[in-house]
């Protein structure tokens, strides 16, 4: 197994099968699990084996299954599946922090994780800083002595700016600092963070691992130790571990999401490159386009530029009537789907935040999210086009 390459991985790791020997894998719909003894019962309190079970807030065979085949594809020893891609960041940064600690994060991230950061944290006595997640000097002088963590997205949501993971993980290791990574639009398919210096992955497995639009979930990648000694505890006491159901979904979404995702980045490089070459947008936005300030880094990092590019119409009026005039394109808030979606992410995922802020993140009143899907890549375009015509 070690010696597989990701798309096998993706198909067949971390397989369970019942006595009955089935292909497809098996969903455990229990709450509970019945031990043979009084004495069984306190033994499996006290340790569960790796094939033992005691509540599905804990732990269950086919949660494990989808734990055991992402874990094998990022290259992590271990990871804790939960409800949603939000408590797995939530899940990751608040088991191991306490009052009194220091974080540093990019400050161009999801709403939900900057919520988590600029309100939350700070409530119960953590320090947190923001830098621009782009500026290693700024990473630099931002991370002391007693930082804890550092937190960024390896793209960031949803201006598609590229953070240099091996030199920010060098610089937060000078310190003793764990690096926590969202890795959602890198995908587990393109994205090496572990071996480049991160010690945990959070993922929104709502994106692109199921892909198809039907369940929410979440998982924290990183060492056994850190799983099982830190975020386990946590989860488990705080009830945000994932369905049995969804965890099938996840597994079902896996054995293909190499493919789709190829698939869809291909498309969205293509897609960047024709309206960009067009020159009727305001700006056009994909990580491994050569005029993207990143883009070396990108091909450095992930050889792909992942399957979201963003596109400036110059005024909300401008992108509200671009919106409105796309045919294939689905409006939504969601990504990674086979479907392709547009965002205007000012007034909706950035929604709350302030004009000042949304400037200097780059979110600008015409920018406008692309999710790309499986669809036939001249459709898409040629709906694109059309839409930008009408304007």
């Amino acid at each position: 197994m070690d010696t597989w390459k990701k798309r096998t991985k993706a198909v067949h790791s971390g397989i369970r099968r019942s006595q009955y020997n089935e292909v497809s894998e098996a969903i455990y719909l229990t709450q509970g699990f019945v031990y043979d003894t009084a004495e069984d019962a306190e033994a499996r309190f006290i340790k569960a084996g790796a094939d033992e079970f005691i509540y599905a807030r804990y732990g269950n065979p086919t949660v494990a299954m989808f734990e055991d085949r992402i874990a094998a594809l990022e290259g992590a020893e271990d990871g804790f599946a939960t409800a949603s891609g939000m408590a797995a960041v939530n899940g990751a940064l608040t088991s191991m922090l306490k009052a009194g600690d220091h974080v540093v994060s990019a400050r161009a991230l999801f709403g939900s994780c900057l919520y988590i950061l600029e309100e939350i944290l700070p409530r119960y006595g953590v320090e947190v800083t923001f830098v621009d997640g782009t500026d290693l000097a700024a990473w630099e002088a931002a991370i002391r002595p007693d930082t804890k963590v550092v937190f960024f997205e390896s793209i960031s949501n949803p201006t598609l700016e590229v953070t240099d993971i091996a030199a920010v993980s060098k610089l937060a290791h000078a310190v003793d600092a764990t690096v926590i990574v969202d890795n959602v639009f890198a995908t587990p398919v393109f994205s090496n963070a572990l071996e480049q210096g991160a010690d945990v992955v959070v993922y929104s497995a709502t994106k692109h691992i199921d892909g198809q639009g039907r369940a929410l979930g979440g998982v924290i990648l990183g060492t056994r130790e850190f799983i099982r000694g830190t975020v386990e505890p946590y989860m488990k006491h705080t009830g945000g571990s994932m369905s049995p159901f969804t965890a099938w979904m996840m597994l079902k979404g896996l054995e293909t999401i190499d493919l789709r995702v190829r698939a869809q980045a291909a498309t969205a490089l293509y897609l960047a490159e024709q309206l960009e070459a067009d020159g009727k947008l305001a700006n056009v936005i994909y990580p491994s386009l050569a005029s993207h300030a990143q883009f070396a880094l990108t091909m450095a990092q992930m050889q792909a530029g992942g399957t979201v590019l963003a596109i400036d119409a110059g005024s909300q009026k401008a992108a509200f009537a671009l919106l409105n005039a796309l045919e294939i394109w689905t409006i939504s808030n969601n990504l990674g789907d086979a479907k392709s979606i547009a965002t205007h992410p000012a007034t909706t995922t950035h929604q709350r935040l302030t004009p000042e802020t949304k400037a200097i993140l780059g979110i600008t009143p015409g920018l406008i999210r692309m999710s790309v899907g499986l669809e036939d890549p001249d459709d898409l375009l040629a709906d694109l086009r059309a839409a930008i015509a009408s304007l």
